[in-house]
């Protein structure tokens, strides 16, 4: 008997960017869908407005059905009109990361082979003395008045200037679910970005009911993560499905984090583990559960969810996700053990494998694979790169790179497979180093790396960021994870740094910090006459 699948293709109606923005139109045009950071409030009307505009400008510069579109730009209004202007003519939305200079920069320009950008003026120097590929033409505010050789720069005022209707440029044909809605950059922290092909099903069932189960329509989404990454995607797909709000923020800040909660009154919000450490280390205040929040996303769990959701009087969520997937782990309400991830949502078939894609037994780390029930459920593969494709799917299911186990029913996250650290026999996880490293109340950031051994295999370095206006040192971090962490996994390296490499969704640049390896400031437990201490049990 045919198996029969779980989830069918979603309607145009609730997946597609156009259907969604006239659908709303219709039905509740003056609603709140976006409200900015200075509490500026943009309804389902306001917003088709600027879109409509945009969409015909886009128009007059030769925009047309499948051509990709670069936008350049950081978080703002700008940012989301421009992606669903691209998206409202069949076209296909590629948000590129404001970071990107040099090599980087001229990688994803040739990648993604775009005619047209619109970018931040501020970010224009950096396209001078890089290969910009098939790139033309560039909108921008503010027309440099050097500009790079090789681009024709257009003000975006004379572009985007018919602002007063909400009708949206004609189409020949309904753009469908399956269509390619978008090409995003993986965040590069391994080795060069790959673009992600996503089609409207796959934003659909990354972020539908069925995958953010703790999210509904009477929601205001908080969206701080980058719009170039999916973490800053699913927010506003997520809501425009519903027929929600977001609070649009220009990016996280530890500092601001509360005045802008309370300004823009979100109730849901993701946290990465390490915005939580670093909110729950600011001092307590009385006004700690003056504001709507209701509830977080905390991806990974990590050591003091529980404690960031009584302090703030929020349920905690957690979940898994990577920009090629759609959501495959979903927790309920209250989960806290430290790297669980949930249980698989209904569609979704999940294993552990080993380098042969042989199922590994309970409580053995292995590599998740997922495979979907519902057509277009994952993404079509990386852009213009078929060998990375070929081999993320190989035997028929998506390789996600991340090490899990099971235990005792729960999907436990290990490790990047890249990141996990051998040592004398032993497979260390650099997460399960970190969470423990991270406990000191001095500590705001690490990250556990593997450096050479004179012997062989790896030795643990970690590479610290104190807390803001504290000071810590190696030895007294040492004496500290001495008391908590078995002898192997202890590390033999200790750096102090004033902050770490990050990507804009916080990621820690491990690759940075790997090729720098022990430098002249690292403190070396050997050295310092320290022996790692064995356990020795007497005899029976």
């Amino acid at each position: 008997m045919p198996h029969e699948p779980t989830f069918q293709i979603p309607t145009r109606n609730n997946s597609v960017v156009r259907d969604l923005l006239l659908r709303w139109n219709e039905t509740k045009p003056h609603a709140t869908f976006i409200v900015c950071e200075d509490g500026t409030e943009i309804s389902f009307t306001d917003l088709l407005r600027q879109v409509s505009c945009v969409a015909h400008g886009l128009r007059a510069l030769g925009v047309s059905r499948d051509d990709n579109v670069i936008v350049w730009l950081p978080n703002s209004l700008d940012c989301v009109v421009a992606w669903f202007a691209i998206n409202a003519l069949g076209a296909v939305y590629v948000p590129i990361n404001i970071a990107y200079k040099g090599a980087s920069l001229a990688h994803v320009l040739q990648n993604a082979q775009a005619r047209l950008m619109l970018a931040h003026s501020e970010l224009i120097e950096a396209l001078k003395d890089v290969e910009h590929g098939k790139l033309r033409c560039v909108v921008t505010h503010a027309v440099p008045k050097r500009p790079p050789q090789g681009l024709e720069f257009v003000a975006w005022g004379e572009v985007f200037r018919n602002a007063g209707t909400t009708e949206l440029p004609s189409i020949d044909q309904p753009i469908e679910p399956w269509d390619v809605q978008s090409i995003v950059y993986t965040s590069g922290t391994t080795g060069r970005s790959k673009g992600v092909v996503s089609t409207y099903a796959h934003l659909y069932h990354m972020c539908a009911p069925h995958a953010f189960t703790m999210v509904d329509a009477d929601d205001r989404y908080m969206c701080h993560l980058p719009l170039f990454h999916v973490g800053g995607t699913i927010p506003l797909m997520a809501m425009l499905s519903r027929g929600g709000s977001v609070a649009l923020m220009p990016s996280f800040s530890t500092s601001l984090f509360w005045e802008r909660v309370r300004r823009t009154r979100p109730t849901v919000l993701v946290l990465l583990g390490v915005m939580t450490t670093f909110l729950l280390k600011q001092p307590a205040t009385p006004q700690d559960r003056n504001h709507t929040l209701r509830k977080a996303i905390i991806i990974p769990l990590c050591a003091g969810s529980d404690e960031f959701g009584e302090r703030f009087g929020v349920d905690i969520y957690t979940l898994y996700n990577m920009t090629e997937i759609s959501t495959p782990l979903v927790s309920s309400k209250g989960l806290t053990m430290v790297g669980a991830c949930g249980q698989p949502r209904e569609g979704v078939e999940l294993r552990l494998v080993d380098a042969h894609d042989y199922e590994v037994a309970e409580g053995q780390v292995g590599e998740l694979v997922v495979r979907c029930d519902s057509p277009w459920s994952l993404c079509n593969g990386y852009y213009g790169n078929p060998g990375e494709t070929l081999t993320a799917f190989r035997n028929g299911w998506f390789h996600t790179g991340d090490a899990f186990r099971m235990e005792k029913g729960e999907w436990l996250f290990v490790d990047r497979m890249k990141d996990t650290i051998r040592r004398r026999g032993e497979n260390i996880s650099s997460f399960e180093v970190e969470a423990e490293v991270v406990k000191h109340p001095k500590v705001k950031e690490v990250a556990a790396i593997p450096v050479p051994s004179g012997i062989s295999e790896d030795e643990v370095m970690c590479v610290v960021a104190p807390v803001d206006g504290k000071q810590i040192t190696a030895r007294e971090l040492y004496d500290f994870l001495e008391q908590r962490m078995p002898p192997f996994m202890l590390p033999r390296y200790l750096r102090i740094m004033d902050s770490l490499p990050k990507t804009e969704t916080q990621k820690i640049l491990k690759h940075v910090l790997r090729s720098e390896g022990i430098t002249t400031d690292t403190w070396d437990r050997e050295a310092a006459g320290i022996k790692a201490r064995r356990i020795q049990l007497s005899a029976s």
